[in-house]
Formats: structure tokens, sequence, C-alpha cells
């Protein structure tokens, strides 16, 4: 449509994008009728009247979409498969929101509307600090739409592009976030089904704020068609991960996978999972975990740092963190010793260590621990205590993984290997039977800490004199005592 300048503020008019009075107070200041178009376009924009979103709508003839309800929409702020998300204004309060409108291809499909509806439904129980507010719902027939919390920042997609990677404190702020998000989410019995970078906002003052919960809910994952044809990537890749590692659609375990996934690409600038568009790639399950670790990619950052990612990227859900609520403990441990790394390390649940002051000595000089254990806090603090006493100390969370550094043909990986089955169980167990069982690992001492609850376990562990069994709470002092002894060089003859 060819729009003369009286004709295009006769729109605005008509449009209610001003007042009569503001488009008035144009033609005065232009004092005549004789001027161009592009002349009333620069003042229409330097008089804040129209925003360019506006305009380019107005010149290409369009007469909806300026305004949802009582909110007038200024700027475009997103857009993916399923919505349109705008920064708008109330037109009497003056209130900035993002309003999210369900786009119009999808309004026809009354499955699609229910579950952009119930995105917004779930929002509404949804009131906290790293979670982007839903105010209002508006079920209205000619384009649903959700009035939100406008944040006022960027993606996180969109400021990694810029600073490609985050120094570890800002990465674990923002895995805090997250996670303290999701932990709310959890307690109310809601999964995310959507977690990626571009749903992640951070706030201009450095906070993180989750956005789009319930989005890929109700894709369908009962084939490998139905899957394919998912509304997005991320559905994909969630359905692809919870068929492959055999849980069922919205455990919560999946969204840790993902929260770990961000973590590792936060910390080393770099995806762990192939990015492509080819959906029969994202079906392959050997993406989730056919990738170097952290520690591969990214050097020296905090073991404690590179405990936390691998145990939220482990493929097997039982290995994984349980919830958002227990990564979040982790990563908190974390932040606090990055910003007080003389602070004393002390265990306060049921698998306590005694930790009492005790001289310095060198008594585990040239030689090397394995500890296998998933909790972060008892690795820290067997770590420390251990180094203290001159013992190289190699950590481990996943037994399979400790058991595949002993191999028949490479020298041996360390002098005695301590399994903790108050966390890890049967996995325990299995992996300290095997050891002792092996024919290139059964000469090599062994422990297991074992929670005398655990009764299955004290009565299913093959002891002898180089494979023992250690009760739990325990003092160092006793562990330090069994490993000297299982350790000791014999004399030769």
């Amino acid at each position: 449509m060819e729009f003369t300048p009286r004709s295009l503020t006769q729109r605005v008019l008509d449009l209610d994008l001003a007042s009569s009075v503001d488009v008035d107070r144009v033609w005065t200041e232009l004092r005549s009728d004789n001027v161009s178009l592009e002349d009333v376009k620069a003042m229409l924009l330097r008089k804040g009247l129209l925003t360019n979103f506006q305009l380019d709508r107005l010149l290409t003839g369009e007469r909806l979409g300026y305004y949802y309800g009582p909110y007038k929409v200024l700027y475009m702020i997103g857009a993916g498969t399923f919505a349109r998300v705008f920064r708008a204004v109330h037109r009497d309060t003056g209130r900035v929101v993002a309003v999210k409108v369900l786009r119009s291809r999808h309004r026809g499909d009354m499955s699609q509307i229910e579950q952009f509806l119930r995105e917004g439904r779930m929002g509404l129980q949804l009131r906290h600090p790293n979670i982007v507010t839903i105010h209002e719902i508006v079920n209205d027939p000619r384009a649903p739409y959700l009035v939100m919390e406008f944040v006022e920042g960027e993606t996180l997609r969109e400021i990694l592009k810029i600073r490609k990677q985050f120094a570890v404190r800002e990465g674990l702020q923002v895995v805090q976030d997250i996670c303290a998000g999701l932990d709310f989410a959890h307690q109310k019995g809601i999964s995310h089904r959507d977690l990626k970078l571009s749903n992640v906002l951070v706030h201009s003052s450095g906070r993180c704020k989750l956005v789009d919960f319930g989005l890929a809910a109700l894709a369908d994952t009962s084939s490998d068609k139905a899957i394919a044809d998912c509304p997005s990537a991320r559905a994909i890749d969630y359905a692809a991960l919870e068929r492959g590692t055999g849980v069922r659609k919205g455990d919560t375990r999946s969204d840790i996978y993902f929260v770990g996934v961000m973590m590792y690409n936060v910390l080393s600038g770099k995806p762990a999972l192939v990015e492509t568009r080819e959906r029969s790639q994202r079906l392959n399950v050997t993406r989730f975990h056919d990738f170097p670790s952290l520690s591969e990619v990214v050097k020296e950052l905090p073991e404690s740092v590179y405990t936390i990612c691998n145990k939220a990227l482990e493929f097997d859900p039982e290995k994984r963190y349980q919830t958002p609520g227990a990564m979040l403990v982790d990563v908190q441990s974390a932040i606090k010793k990055l910003d007080n790394p003389e602070a004393e390390k002390r265990i306060t649940q049921r698998h306590e260590i005694m930790v009492i002051d005790e001289e310095e000595a060198k008594e585990g000089e040239g030689k090397t621990v394995m500890i296998v254990e998933s909790k972060q806090e008892l690795q820290d603090i067997l770590r420390e205590k251990l180094k203290k006493r001159g013992y190289r100390v190699l950590i481990y969370s996943d037994p399979d993984r400790a058991l595949s550094k002993f191999t028949p043909d490479e020298s041996v990986q360390a002098d005695c290997i301590v399994f903790c089955a108050p966390d890890l169980g049967n996995l325990a167990l299995q992996a300290f039977n095997t050891f002792s069982e092996q024919e290139h690992t059964k000469d090599i001492p062994a422990i297991m800490l074992v929670d005398p609850k655990q009764q299955h376990i004290i009565r299913g562990a093959n002891t002898s004199a180089k494979h023992v069994l250690l009760p739990m709470p325990l003092k160092v002092r006793e562990l330090r005592q069994a490993l000297a002894k299982l350790t000791e060089k014999k004399p030769a003859i």
C-alpha cells in the first residue's frame, strides 16, 4: 500500500497508536503539508509515537497485531515455531510486560491451543526469583496470549555468542540460578522439558530466569516418527534421551541432564551435544554420551566443578543427580569454596566423617589412592585430608569408569581403591566384588566404606586380607591406618 504523509498519520490514529493531540503536534512542528513521507516517518519515530516495528507493519498494510487486550505492542523480542513474544506496554498504567502470542497457524488446532494455555496455567504456580512470572492468561479466540514479566536483558545464548565462555565463578552462578528455579518447580511437581540456552533470560543485574516451562511436555514420544515430528529441536532431544535411557516422559532427571549440557557450554564455550538440524542424528542416543569430558576441554577448573558437570551429564539416569535440589547443594558448595578457599570443609549428613586436627605427615608419599564416591562434599574432604598426608588422590563418581582405568595391559593406576557405599549402594558393592575377583586387580588393596544399616551390602561383600570394609561414620585416622596397613611395602627376602 502506498501512503501519503497525511494518510500515514491517519492510519496511526485509526489504529489507536497515538492520540489526535500527538498527531496534531507532529503537523504543527512540520509547519506544512508540503513535506515528504520520509519527513513524517522520521518525526513519528523521533517523538516516540511509533517504534520501528510498528512503522514497518504499517507500511506493509498490516491492520492487526498492534494490541492484545489493553497491551500495545512495541517490539518483537523473540520468535519460535510455537509462539512470538513482544515487548508491550499497558495503555492505561504504562506497565511494561512481555506478551506471548500463539502463532496464527496453530490457532485452529485445539490441542495446540490447550498446550499453550497449559504452559500459562503451569506458570501461574511458579512465583520464584529465577523463573519468569506469568501474570495473566487470555484465551482470546482470535489470538490466545500470555502476559508475562518483562526481563530487561538478553538470553544466555545471545550473551554466550558475545562472551564465548564464562569464568568459573560466573558460570557456577548461572547454573545455581537455573537449579534454584528448577528445584522450586520440582517441588510443585513441574518439570521444564525445554531447557536450552535461549530459554534462560539473563537480567541486566546478572540474575538468570527460566522461561517456557512445559512447551515440550505434550510432545508425542510413542514412536520414532512421532519423535521426529516433535514441535522443537529440544523436544526431540528430550524424547531421544528418555527413550534411550528408559525413563518416563517428564522425569526431572532429564531436565538435570540438560542443565549439565548448558553448564558444559557456559564453562567451555563449546556444546556438549553435536549441534545439528538433522532429526535422524538427534535421535541417535550415542550423541548423549559420546563427547569429551569437561576436564578434557577446559583445564585447571576446580575438581568439584568437573564432578558436578560429569554427574549431571551421566547417561545412566540412576547415576545422575536425582533432583535439581541435590545439584543445587553441590553448586552452592562449589561457589562457597571459590569465595572462601580456606574455609573448613565438613560433612554434615548421614555419612559424616569426623574431622580432627592432626599433625602434618608424609605417610602417603609415593602412593596413589583412588576414591569412588558420588557426593562432592565427601570427595573434597577425603582428597584434602589424604593429600595432606602425601597421598596422590584420584576421584571418580562412576564405579564402572573407575574400574575401566585398571586394565591387564597397563600399569597399576592406584595402590588402593576406596569405594563409598552410603550413596553408591549396590553399584559400590558390585564394583568392590568385581575388583577383588578380576585376575589383574585381585591383588590390589580395596576398601569399601559402608553404613552399618546396609546389611545386604555387608553380607554380599567378598572380603579378604586385602579387601576390607570400614564402617561409617569414621574418623580420617581410621581410614589412614587402614591405608597404611594395606599399602605397606613388604621388605624383599
